[in-house]
C-alpha cells in the first residue's frame, strides 16, 4: 500500500516512476478522492468541536440545534467512510514502485543477468526430462493424480518420495543452523485479511484457492506461499529495536490456481496447483532492506552450491516483478533435458509496501514509530530442486546418482535405481 501523503506531496515523481511499471493511473481521481476524504474530515471535526460547545453551555434553546448537529456529522460521518473505502480500493490495486536501479522493460527479456556459478553437465548420452524418469522408476505417477484429483497433481513415490523430504529437511536444516533462521511450522491456511496484507488480495484473487464456509462472510484461502503467513507475524505489532532482523523459515505446501498459465509447462512438476517450498522471510529496519536482499540471495544460492547444481542469478526488470517487490534477484537452475536455466527461487525486497498494508512497525533509535521493511524469497522451491537432481545427476541407465550432502538424509544411499 502507498502512502497517499507521499502521493499528494509529489504526484509527479509516483506517477512517472509507476511508469516504470508501464501501469497508467488515474493520478487526478486520487488526489480528488483524497481533498474530498480529507474535507469530510475537516467538516466533521468542526461540528464535532460545535456541538461539544453546545453541551458545555447547557443551553436548552440550542437543543434541537445539537440534534440537527448530530444529524449532520452522521451523514458526514458515512460519506466519509464511502470515500475513505474507494480512495483504499484503488491505492490497495497499485503495485510497489520499482527501485532506481532496477532495469527498466515489460518482461522477462529486459531481465539481467548477474552472475553464473557452477558447471553444465556433459552426458555421452541424450538426457531424459525429470519426468520420463520418474516414470521410468515407477515413482512419479501422474495419471494416478489426474484419477484422485484432476491435472496439475502427482503421486510422488517410494526413494523419489524420499529424496523430496531429504531435500526439504537439508534445506530446513542448513538455513536454521548455518544461516541463522528460526524455524516455524505455521497454519496453511490464511484469512482474507491476512492476504490482503501481503498483497494476495484484492488484486490476485483468481489465483488463489478459496476454503467455502457456512458464514460467507469468513473468508478463508489456502495459502499460496508461506510467505504469507510468515510476514503476517509482524501484523498489527510494534517490534522493539532489538527484535529486528526477525528472520524466519518455513517449509510447507504451497496451493495456486496458476490462473494465467493455461498451456505453460503442462508435463511434468514444474508448474503444478500443490508444491512444496522452503520459504525465507526477513522483517528488517527498512534501510537495510537491500543489504538484507543480498543477504537472503545468498542464503538461497548456498543451497545449490552444496548440491552442486548449475545456476545463474539475474534480477528482474520493472515489468517482470511481483506486485510487492520493488526489486527482485531469480535464481535460475539448468534444467539438460530444455537445454536452458529454470527459475528455482525469487528473493523480493518489498520496502515498506507491505508493512503499510500490514500496519506492521518498529521503534527507531529516536524512539520515533516506524514501519518496517520486509523481504521474502524460496529457499528454495522443493519440487523444482527435486527435477534439478533427477536431471543433472541422471545416469544412461535412468538410475539417479544421490548429492553428498543428501545422502546422510537418505540412510546414506548412494543411487536410486529401479526395482
Amino acid at each position: 500500500m502507498h502512502n497517499i501523503k507521499d502521493i499528494r506531496n509529489n504526484p509527479n515523481f509516483f506517477k512517472d516512476t509507476l511508469k516504470k511499471r508501464f501501469l497508467e493511473i488515474d493520478l487526478k481521481k486520487i488526489l480528488e478522492l483524497d481533498e474530498n476524504n480529507r474535507k469530510l474530515i475537516q467538516e466533521k471535526e468542526n461540528l464535532e468541536k460545535e456541538k461539544k460547545e453546545i453541551s458545555k453551555s447547557k443551553n436548552k434553546e440550542l437543543f434541537e440545534k445539537s440534534k440537527s448537529i448530530s444529524k449532520k456529522i452522521g451523514e458526514l460521518e458515512n460519506k466519509q467512510k464511502e470515500t475513505k473505502v474507494k480512495l483504499e480500493n484503488i491505492l490497495s490495486s497499485i503495485p510497489n514502485l520499482p527501485m532506481d536501479d532496477v532495469p527498466i522493460g515489460k518482461d522477462e527479456n529486459s531481465n539481467l543477468e548477474i552472475s553464473k556459478s557452477g558447471s553444465v553437465p556433459k552426458f555421452d548420452f541424450k538426457p531424459k526430462s525429470h519426468y520420463e524418469l520418474g516414470e521410468n522408476l515407477n515413482m512419479l505417477d501422474f495419471d494416478l493424480a489426474t484419477k484422485t484429483t484432476g491435472s496439475r497433481f502427482v503421486f510422488v513415490k517410494d526413494k523419489l518420495a524420499l529424496l523430496e523430504r531429504a531435500v526439504s529437511n537439508f534445506m530446513i536444516d542448513t538455513h536454521v543452523n548455518q544461516n541463522g533462521y528460526q524455524e516455524i511450522s505455521p497454519p496453511l491456511i490464511a484469512s482474507d485479511s491476512t492476504m490482503y496484507g501481503t498483497g494476495q488480495l484484492p488484486k490476485f484473487e483468481n489465483d488463489q484457492f478459496e476454503i467455502k464456509f457456512d458464514d460467507k462472510n469468513d473468508r478463508k484461502f489456502l495459502i499460496p506461499t508461506a510467505e504469507v503467513i510468515l510476514t503476517n507475524m509482524g501484523r498489527d505489532k510494534i517490534f522493539q529495536l532489538n527484535e529486528l532482523p526477525l528472520r524466519v523459515v518455513a517449509s510447507t505446501p504451497c496451493f495456486r490456481k496458476e490462473a494465467g498459465s493455461y498451456g505453460k509447462d503442462t508435463k511434468g512438476m514444474i508448474r503444478q496447483h500443490q508444491f512444496y517450498k522452503v520459504e525465507l522471510v526477513s522483517i528488517v529496519e527498512p534501510e537495510k532492506c537491500l543489504d538484507e536482499l543480498d543477504r537472503m540471495t545468498g542464503c538461497a544460492t548456498k543451497i545449490l552450491d552444496l548440491l552442486k547444481l548449475p545456476y545463474k542469478k539475474i534480477v528482474l526488470s520493472s515489468g517482470d516483478m511481483g506486485f510487492s517487490a520493488e526489486k527482485t534477484f531469480d535464481i535460475e537452475v539448468w534444467l539438460p533435458s530444455e537445454n536452458k536455466y529454470r527459475e528455482i527461487s525469487s528473493c523480493s525486497s518489498c520496502g515498506s509496501f507491505q508493512a503499510r498494508r500490514m500496519k506492521s512497525r518498529y521503534k527507531n533509535k529516536k524512539n520515533e514509530i516506524s514501519f518496517v521493511g520486509t523481504l521474502n524469497g524460496s529457499g528454495l522451491a522443493v519440487g523444482r530442486t527435486l527435477i534439478a537432481i533427477l536431471e543433472n545427476y541422471q545416469q544412461s541407465d535412468g538410475s539417479i546418482i544421490i548429492p553428498d550432502v543428501l545422502k546422510p538424509y537418505m540412510s546414506n544411499l548412494d543411487k536410486i535405481t529401479k526395482k
